[in-house]
């Protein structure tokens, strides 16, 4: 070839690639600048570069984008995220398999699920079971992509501004439409009480603890009362045991209220932690894809030096990655090797914060762990009450594309970590509400983040919430499913559902407020306060409702996910597979069971649960492969305990706690389980008798299914210290405020009712208004769990002794 003819070949050649790099480039530029905070010509030295530089995959579900200046802006779908690193490899002249050439996990994971994919059982039906479509990543039903938004322009202004202006008016008239009904329906309940006032009766004595009520209600206000003339004794001074500060307070382990006089009603756990002796400080952490969450600790001031407040805030978006040569390992630890305090993370319901925890003085679950003895921890998931991102702002509506998904995999994760590394400890205890275990099953789930159940030593489930109940059927909920996506974002907007009712919290009355909080929430999921200390409830509903995207309402009222499929993990047609299966086993019980067996009391029942945890007999037996084809978890799964409301309506506890029972989850193991005849979705928290029921159970549980290893170097809770074989002594507990160190209604320990008893521990019956309890009305049913015990005489095939059938699985009897 003529030398002419070559250098003319070389440079079209050139041109070609530098065309096709150019091109390259220009694509990835128009990925940056789609998945960027702010446009190049909208950024500033204020906001700095914001431009979007790979897609970082959390799990394989759930890539988050990676910013210039090294932010991270939230999820996006799974096909934008491999595009996104698919330019940039390119652009930088790579293979194109990722950024900087280099194979995103994601990316091989989902190339890895394809095409190791060939069990021709597999299905791509919409309804077919979650572990047979093909793939889970991309075809989930349960949980439907999410919208994508790009940074803010001319248009997507007026699209945003479109959905909140239309959100405003229709959402207003739905929340409108609820209060109307709520009213309505509480009206036949005034004419009850009006009517028996009337008559010169109080309709309050039909309630189960009246008399108990009565009682806490004389020495509220005697607490009250002292503490007013206290304070006008010391000039004001409104913490006569002591000024708070880390300087000032006795280090003696004792509690003693900082704060006292009536209740003012405000957003302050701490004001609450200081009425009973205790106090609260926060942290600032943030979630792998930005969001800055809340997480409150539980400590006594008088034993406790809290750290510096640059310590408070957040640390970065990596989780479990702090070792113990950071500084900052186990900061909130100060104390000796063998005198530190187990770690607990509590996790809050829907439309809560964790202040639900501590909304009943020292029958507060938080409290009364802290006051145990434990380390207590409240996370709150992203929004809450203030809504935060290290880049986003309120009105963006990327800061609202999420749904239970990410609070599971993202917020959680991140919560964890963060208690992990400022205690020391490898685990932790994790306690659940309602929402909470809901987001906690998901994360636990193999096709989510199963990775975080080694972090959890025991996962203590209050009314949990993987089943639909029969509430779900109401006709108000029906019509919510038949309400496509379109429209549910032009009624409930693209941002938080329903802001005006946070709105409202703000201008109205605290007590105006509650009060309508409740009966708005008791008319939509059908509760009462029976159980409740009524004196406190507007205390209650000062915690309700928080900030949540539209987003995740949408996951549980809409047409695609929960209120269709009525399951967290399943859909329709592997629910109905369940239900055909369940209704075999219960015929063969219904027809093999003749006699039941006699009553085991709880306390006989916890003994046994735990035992059999750290027993070396195999008392976890599977006996079908079968029923385990469709299990959620893996072998990471942490210990579970289950407080079931055998009132709720709300979720189904019963078909979970079966589920578990008969074999369909081989690696999950059940070391607790109870369910309380006659409660109600949020009795398990609230309740004047929860402590007894299930404060007392969570608190024991904890410990005992600690590891051993970090159990050496704490202190045992009060109550914990006897062995397992020994009942606790009916005296060992935390003694309850203002009340003389009164004893609480009960004990698990199958002892007499307290009402037998003295405060000063004699035997007998005391007429004293601070010593007597009762707590007939709100007992056990009787032989409430001998189905249990009917279902392991036909279905196990028994282990040698000792044998326990609390937490024996079955098999099928069928095959």
């Amino acid at each position: 070839m003529p030398a002419g003819d070559s250098a003319r070949t070389n440079s079209v050649l050139a041109n070609g690639y530098d065309d096709k790099q150019e091109k390259e480039e220009s694509e990835f530029a128009q990925q940056a600048e789609y998945f960027a905070q702010y446009k190049p010509s909208e950024e500033n030295h204020v906001t700095g570069c914001t431009q979007a530089i790979e897609a970082k995959f959390i799990t394989p579900l759930d890539p988050v984008v990676e910013t210039e200046d090294g932010g991270r802006l939230p999820v996006i779908s799974v096909d934008a995220a491999q595009k996104l690193n698919r330019s940039r490899g390119k652009a930088g002249g790579q293979d194109g398999s990722g950024a900087n050439g280099v194979p995103q996990q994601g990316d091989r994971i989902h190339r890895e699920e394809v095409a190791g994919r060939e069990d021709p059982e597999q299905s791509d039906e919409p309804d077919a079971p979650l572990r047979d479509a093909i793939p889970p990543s991309r075809t989930n039903p349960l949980f439907p992509s999410l919208p994508l938004h790009g940074p803010p322009s001319y248009l997507r202004s007026i699209q945003s501004l479109t959905f909140r202006a239309t959100s405003t008016v229709l959402s207003l008239a739905f929340l409108l439409t609820i209060v109307a009904g709520a009213a309505i329906n509480s009206v036949p309940l005034v004419l009850r009480d009006t009517r028996e006032r009337a008559k010169l009766q109080n309709p309050r004595k039909r309630r189960p603890f009246y008399e108990e009520e009565v009682q806490r209600r004389r020495e509220r206000r005697a607490a009250e009362k002292e503490w007013v003339q206290r304070r006008k004794g010391r000039g004001g001074d409104q913490t006569p045991s002591g000024e708070k500060g880390t300087g000032s307070v006795p280090q003696d382990g004792e509690f003693v209220p900082t704060e006292g006089g009536p209740d003012p009603l405000i957003l302050d756990v701490g004001h609450y932690a200081r009425r009973v002796g205790l106090d609260c400080e926060t942290f600032e952490v943030q979630t792998e894809d930005g969001f800055i969450l809340e997480l409150w600790h539980i400590f006594n001031p008088r034993e406790y030096r809290q750290p510096p407040p640059a310590h408070h805030k957040m640390q970065g978006p990596d989780v479990f990655g702090k070792s113990r040569k950071h500084s900052g390992f186990g900061e909130t630890q100060p104390f000796s090797e063998e005198n530190k305090k187990y770690p607990v993370l509590m996790i809050h319901g829907l439309l809560q914060s964790s202040g639900a925890y501590c909304s009943n003085d020292d029958d507060s679950l938080a409290f009364y762990l802290a006051k145990s003895g434990y380390d207590v921890w409240l996370g709150n998931n992203r929004s809450g009450f203030k809504p935060k991102h290290v880049m986003l702002d309120y009105t963006d509506p990327r800061m609202w594309a999420w749904n239970i998904r990410q609070m599971g995999v993202l917020d959680l994760p991140a919560l964890i970590s963060r208690v992990l590394a400022e205690t020391g400890f490898p685990k932790l205890a994790l306690i659940a509400h309602s929402q909470g275990t809901t987001e906690t099953f998901l994360a636990l789930a193999k096709e989510q983040r199963p990775d975080i159940g080694e972090k959890i030593s025991v996962f203590c489930a209050l009314a949990p919430a993987a089943y639909a109940g029969p509430l779900i059927g109401k006709m108000y909920f029906r019509g919510m499913r038949l309400v496509s996506p379109a429209l549910f974002r032009i009624i409930f907007g693209i941002h938080a559902f329903i802001p005006l009712m946070m709105l409202s919290h703000k201008i109205l009355p605290p007590r105006l407020y509650s009060w309508m909080g409740y009966h708005v929430f008791a008319h939509l999921f059908s509760w009462s306060d029976t159980r409740w200390d009524r004196d406190l409830r507007n205390r209650m509903f000062q915690w309700a409702p928080v900030y949540v995207s539209s987003e995740s309402m949408r996951w549980w009222l809409g047409r695609e996910c929960f209120a269709k499929h009525k399951c967290i993990l399943a859909t329709r047609q592997e629910g109905m597979l369940e239900d055909q299966e369940d209704e075999e086993d219960d015929e063969v019980v219904r027809r093999a069971t003749m006699d039941r067996e006699p009553h085991v009391d709880p306390r006989k029942k916890l003994q046994r649960n735990l035992t059999s945890f750290h027993s070396l007999n195999e008392t976890h037996q599977y006996h079908s492969s079968r029923r385990g084809r469709f299990a959620w978890y893996n072998d990471q799964f942490p210990p579970l305990a289950l407080w079931i409301a055998g009132a709720d309506d709300l979720v189904d506890g019963r078909r979970l706690l079966r589920r578990f029972d008969r074999g369909r989850e081989p690696h999950v193991r059940v070391v607790h389980k109870k369910i309380i005849e006659g409660y109600e979705h949020l009795d398990v928290i609230w309740a004047m008798d929860a402590i007894e029921k299930v404060g007392k159970e969570v608190r024991e549980v904890i410990w005992r299914t600690a590891d051993p290893e970090s159990a050496a170097k704490c202190r045992a809770p009060v109550g914990c210290s006897k062995p397992l074989d020994q009942d606790p002594d009916i005296h060992d507990d935390v003694p309850m405020v203002h009340s003389g160190g009164r004893l609480r209604m009960a004990s698990i320990s199958g002892a007499p009712t307290l009402s037998t008893f003295r405060t000063d521990g004699a035997e007998g019956t005391s007429n004293s208004p601070t010593s007597q309890t009762r707590l007939d009305a709100s007992a056990e049913t009787e032989a409430e769990h001998d189905y249990l015990e009917e279902e392991d005489e036909v279905f196990n095939r028994r282990s040698p002794e000792p044998e326990f059938t609390d937490l024996q699985e079955k098999g099928n009897p069928l095959e």
